[in-house]
């Protein structure tokens, strides 16, 4: 009989886990994430150059670009972090 180390799997997020994540950074409680709390839920989630990805998520997703990711924008923004790779572990 086989036994499996299970400590070290870790899980790929789905869109819906990342959106409810990211969520949970809204520091204002508006619904509203801004850059900085952007790049905060970035580097609480391991994703390196944090800066530089929030960066780079606000210019993708923020079609009205008022600085904040609201509803729909909220949409366009998880479909663009996917690729990088977010998991549980």
């Amino acid at each position: 009989m086989h036994t499996f180390e299970t400590k070290n799997l870790e899980k790929p997020l789905s869109e819906e886990e990342l959106k409810c994540l990211l969520k949970k950074y809204d520091k204002t409680g508006d619904g509203k994430l801004n850059r900085q709390e952007l790049k905060v839920a970035f580097k609480d989630l391991g994703i390196w150059f944090c800066g530089l990805r929030a960066y780079q998520a606000m210019h993708h997703a923020d079609k009205n670009k008022d600085g904040l990711i609201v509803n729909d924008e909220m949409d366009v923004l998880v479909e663009f972090a996917m690729k990088w790779g977010f998991t549980l572990s």
